[in-house]
C-alpha cells in the first residue's frame, strides 16, 4: 500500500499538481485556482481567461508600448516607461513587449536620486578633474574624478574626460617639460639627432659631387690618420697622406 501511495504522488506531480489533503501544490509556471493548476501565461503576454475543467488559461500579447517580463496570471501588462524631455530625460533602450523602456540623463546632467525619474545639471569638473560618463550613467552625484597620471584637463567642464598627455617620442621629440594633472607635455619642436661616431678609415654614409673639367663624379670623404681625405671615384689619382702634410 505505501509503494502504491508513492506512486500515486509522483503521478500526480508529473500531471501538473498534487493534493495532500486538502493542499494543491503547482509547479513554477502554474498556479492554483478552483483547485486545479492553471498555467501562467509567458513573458510578452496576458492572462484573458482561467484554465477550466476542458480548457487551459487563454492568453493574449501586451498591447503596443506596453510590456510583461516574466510568468503571469495578471490581466495587464505594464505601460512602458515615458523618458520625459522636461525632466531631462532620453531614451537608451527602447521598450518591447517583455522589456521595459530603459531611459537616461541628457548630456551634461545626472540622475537626482537612484529612482531617476529626473536628472540635474552636473556641477562643473574643475581643473585636474575630468567627467566620467560611466559614473553619471551609474547614477551617481559627482560625475568627476581626479585626473590620473599621465592624463590632465586644463578646462572646466560638465562634458569634457580627462586627456592623456602628448608623446613625445611618438613624434620623434624629446619632452622639454614634464605634464600635470592641469597641463600637457610641452615637446622640444627640435627633432632629436642621432650621431654615429666614426672610427679612422671609415667611409661616410653621405657622398658629395665633385666636380673635375666638364664631368661631376662623386667625391667620398675617408678618413685616414684621424684627418679626412677626399677621394674622387672613377679617378687613378688620390690625394696621399704625405702629400697633404
Amino acid at each position: 500500500m505505501k509503494q502504491l501511495g508513492l506512486v500515486g504522488l509522483l503521478g500526480a506531480a508529473l500531471l501538473g499538481c498534487w493534493e495532500p489533503g486538502d493542499t494543491i501544490r503547482c509547479f513554477d509556471k502554474q498556479y492554483e485556482h478552483k483547485g486545479k493548476c492553471c498555467n501562467r501565461c509567458p513573458p510578452g503576454q496576458k492572462l484573458v481567461s482561467e484554465c477550466n475543467g476542458t480548457e487551459d488559461s487563454l492568453c493574449a500579447h501586451c498591447e503596443s508600448g506596453h510590456y510583461q517580463q516574466s510568468w503571469t496570471k495578471e490581466r495587464h501588462c505594464a505601460p512602458h516607461d515615458i523618458c520625459e524631455d522636461n525632466a531631462g530625460l532620453i531614451v537608451k533602450r527602447q521598450g518591447n513587449a517583455t522589456h521595459n523602456t530603459v531611459c537616461h540623463c541628457q548630456a551634461g546632467m545626472h540622475c537626482s536620486d537612484t529612482s531617476c525619474q529626473t536628472c540635474v545639471e552636473n556641477q562643473p569638473c574643475q581643473h585636474g578633474f575630468g567627467f566620467v560618463e560611466a559614473k553619471a550613467m551609474a547614477r551617481m552625484s559627482s560625475p568627476c574624478e581626479p585626473c590620473a597620471e599621465g592624463t590632465f584637463s586644463n578646462v572646466s567642464s560638465k562634458t569634457e574626460p580627462c586627456h592623456p598627455w602628448t608623446s613625445c617620442e611618438e613624434k620623434g621629440l624629446v619632452v622639454k617639460e614634464k605634464g600635470t594633472n592641469t597641463s600637457d607635455v610641452i615637446c622640444d619642436p627640435r627633432r632629436r639627432v642621432h650621431k654615429q661616431a666614426r672610427k679612422p678609415g671609415e667611409i661616410l654614409e653621405a657622398q658629395q659631387p665633385m666636380e673635375v673639367g666638364e664631368e661631376v663624379f662623386p667625391v667620398q670623404e675617408t678618413l685616414l690618420g684621424g684627418q679626412p681625405v677626399a677621394q674622387e671615384d672613377g679617378k687613378e689619382s688620390r690625394i696621399s697622406e704625405q702629400e697633404r702634410l
